[in-house]
């Protein structure tokens, strides 16, 4: 089964971030965002990954070309040209990433089609800037049981400020960044059948989620695996803030994998 990352987009509301680099390449805890994503697939035995390429798709290249060295410390005879790394990640050495230039402008539905090729009958799906605590297995397993196209995890949203915890006007706490109670979102942690492709188009602007997931929800071909835990995304600079001070503080609860 593959993962595929949706790894193509603007990411236009981190600002300046993005002008520099691709918004699956902002940095938490010292490494990619995306690499966190794929910790979590991995960390459950999913280690085929196909990442949609799109703006600044040569700077998530030239990442995964030269990961070793990247992610590792390592001593180099200048001579010789001899490397020898040190405290390796031996988990990411057994990945197999396919990476995919899908279009600078493409929506996400022409991008996922333009992968058709490399992709199994089922397959996962996620966003680039995503991480969570969700059970990888779970979905899975409830995907293949109720038969349907896709499944999407559904999670609650966290809020976009903090919470006064209060009794009688009395303030007993702050929180920061709870989740909110009300309604549920696409989390972005995807499971689908290969004939969800009949619905997609390799045309740039072919969507996903409008259009293509809409028709299928119609026709009862879409399912929710509901999600309680942890779930945000890097969508702007304050939410990225927050990722890194959770990792500092080792408070990230999608860090799932042992070091």
């Amino acid at each position: 089964m593959k993962v595929v990352i949706l790894a193509g987009g603007y990411g236009t509301r981190l600002g300046s971030l993005s002008e520099l680099i691709p918004k699956p390449m902002i940095d938490v805890g010292g490494r990619p965002i995306i690499w966190h994503i794929m910790k979590i697939y991995a960390h459950y035995g999913y280690k085929d990954f196909v990442i949609a390429l799109g703006y600044k798709g040569n700077v998530i290249k030239d990442y995964f070309y030269n990961m070793k060295y990247h992610n590792n410390d390592f001593t180099i005879n200048t001579k010789s040209g001899e490397v020898t790394f040190h405290n390796t990640d031996n988990e990411s050495d057994d990945w197999n990433v396919t990476l995919v230039d899908t279009g600078l402008d493409t929506l996400k539905g022409g991008r996922i089609k333009r992968l058709e090729k490399y992709l199994d009958d089922v397959n996962m799906l996620t966003y680039g800037d995503g991480v969570s605590n969700i059970n990888i297995n779970q979905l899975v397993d409830y995907h293949k049981a109720h038969g349907k196209l896709v499944t999407l995890s559904g999670g609650r949203p966290p809020s976009m400020f903090g919470e006064i915890n209060q009794e009688n006007g009395r303030v007993v706490s702050f929180e920061e960044k709870p989740q909110t109670s009300k309604g549920v979102i696409n989390g972005g942690y995807m499971v689908f059948n290969k004939k969800m492709f009949d619905f997609l188009k390799p045309d740039k602007d072919c969507d996903f989620e409008f259009g293509p997931l809409e028709q299928l929800a119609t026709q009862g071909e879409v399912m929710t695996f509901k999600h309680e835990g942890f779930w945000e995304c890097a969508d702007t600079v304050r939410d990225l803030n927050h990722l890194n001070k959770l990792w500092d503080t080792g408070k990230a609860e999608w860090k799932i994998w042992n070091d």
